[in-house]
């Protein structure tokens, strides 16, 4: 009987350490990103509230996340004068770099799948908003009550910024695979505060399973001392 119960517990450690595997819930959404030089920081507000200068460039991702910590990067960099080297400068007007990345297959919605990644030259007015840029080449825009941003050039066609039950490794594996065919900078993920970098298992829930093995070593002794 001891060594049954010595096997139960060893047995259940696999299936106990490999819970880990998936990810807390995240939402679906379009994240909006500001270049720095030749890379990508994480919009601090709207893009219609940002007002661009001449030869910034702005990105759109479409991803699951669980906050702005977890959000994916645009998978092309921020380089304007690539984007923008087929638009002559006009006076009056400023030129804006946008990325549209509408992400992977495993972070679209049921029924649909994601046009390729794109980038287009806005050339708008001095005072012309992010968000104005945007839908100078990018139309039709759809945002809901709360001014959210819900779709780009009409992806998706429904739903904006809701849950995901749940976010698995096999996204961010899927995501990492598209990012090695896109010329572009790989998908970067900052884990959240408080997340275990070392992706084992909790101080916790090592407890518990010393807790269960010294009950079960318990039972072996205790069945050899009624011999």
């Amino acid at each position: 009987m001891g060594a049954a119960v010595l096997l139960l517990v060893l047995g259940g450690l696999p299936a106990v350490l490999g819970a880990g595997s998936a990810q807390a819930a995240g939402y679906r959404y379009w994240s909006f990103w500001e270049s720095d030089g030749g890379k990508w920081t994480y919009a601090t507000q709207g893009p219609s509230l940002t007002r661009p200068d001449d030869g910034a460039v702005e990105g759109f991702r479409f991803a699951v996340s669980e906050d702005s910590q977890d959000a994916a990067q645009p998978r092309r960099a921020p380089d304007f004068e690539e984007i923008c080297a087929g638009t002559p400068a006009q006076e009056g007007r400023k030129r804006i770099g946008v990325v549209i990345d509408p992400g992977t297959a495993a972070d679209a919605p049921a029924g649909e799948r994601p046009p390729a990644p794109r980038a287009a030259c806005a050339q708008v007015e001095p005072d012309a908003s992010g968000a104005q840029a945007l839908a100078s080449v990018a139309a039709p825009l759809r945002y809901d009550s709360n001014a959210l941003l819900c779709a780009i050039s009409g992806y998706p066609a429904s739903g904006c910024g809701e849950q995901v039950a749940e976010a698995t490794e096999d996204s961010e594996d899927t995501d990492a695979t598209a990012a090695g065919s896109a010329a572009s900078e790989p998908v970067t993920r900052t884990p959240a505060a408080g997340d275990d970098d070392s992706g084992g298992p909790s101080a916790g829930v090592l407890v518990g399973l010393g807790a269960v093995l010294l009950l079960g070593i318990a039972a072996v002794l205790q069945a050899r001392r009624r011999r």
